[in-house]
């Protein structure tokens, strides 16, 4: 069964989570999925707009932690992992048309940086977003660092990343993060009314007015993107020097504690 699938409704094309049992977690096979089905909207002239969205009640609960379990522990077995996670995220920011994340219940970690790759963000009231990485010894690695304090200001950023602190959708709406927030049975039609909006546009002024506006900065992106790399991978080390040290001395390692479903993030993202 695909974990992804493509849907045209006259010019907007549908991308959707489809693993709905696992709360859309994003494993391996899901991330490629989409990287491809992005990259299949971003090719075709037809396609005018894209909604990114989630099957089931749940946008995405984040990276999938069964999966990551199995390669704990394993230095380099997840850099593949890490790079169609961000192709997932860079494809939504390069795509030569308007990107819309319709955010419903979680939006987790992982795939909260792949939204903040999205142009514009519609949520439910009751979604909850974070990026909890913090909390598991860890960064956001795949572009929030950059791209959330480009959205909600450096204070609220710092704020966000270094408590790890989940917020709902009306906060979200308050401080920029998404666009609009909305009662939960109101969500498909608000996105739908945005989206008409966008298509009342030339696409040619739309698509060129997203590229001169992520242009301005990009040259920032990059260079967080090679830092976020650099310090996870200081991080993961720290990590599993301080485990060794723990276990030496007869401690359960403090980052062994069981990891709840919407605890998104993986101690082996390296």
């Amino acid at each position: 069964m695909s974990m992804v699938i493509s849907e045209d409704r006259g010019a907007v094309r549908h991308v959707v989570l489809n693993r709905p049992e696992k709360r859309n977690a994003m494993n391996q096979q899901l991330l490629q999925e989409l990287a491809a089905a992005l990259g299949q909207a971003a090719a075709q002239d037809a396609v005018r707009c894209v909604v990114l969205r989630g099957s089931g009640p749940v946008f995405s609960a984040g990276v999938d932690l069964a999966e990551l379990a199995q390669h704990a522990g394993r230095p380099g077995v997840l850099r593949p992992f890490r790079e169609v996670f961000l192709e997932c995220a860079n494809r939504c920011e390069a795509m030569p048309k308007p990107v819309v994340c319709q955010i419903q219940r979680a939006c987790i970690g992982g795939a909260l940086e792949v939204a903040l790759g999205c142009d514009l963000r519609v949520a439910s009231s009751d979604a909850q977003l974070g990026l909890p990485e913090v909390k598991l010894g860890l960064i956001p690695d795949v572009g929030g660092s950059s791209r959330l304090p480009a959205l909600v200001g450096l204070g609220r950023a710092k704020e966000l990343i270094m408590t790890g602190r989940m917020i709902d959708g009306a906060e979200a709406a308050r401080i920029g993060l998404v666009n609009r927030a909305v009662a939960p049975e109101e969500l498909e039609s608000a996105t739908e009314a945005l989206v008409e909006e966008l298509l009342a546009n030339s696409p040619i002024a739309v698509g060129r007015a997203k590229h001169v506006m992520d242009a301005s900065a990009r040259p920032a992106l990059s260079q967080t993107l090679e830092m976020e790399i650099a310090v996870q991978e200081y991080c993961v080390a720290a990590a599993r020097e301080q485990a060794a040290r723990e276990q030496a001395a007869g401690a359960q390692p403090a980052g062994e504690q069981p990891a709840g479903e919407a605890g998104e993030v993986a101690l082996s993202r390296s």
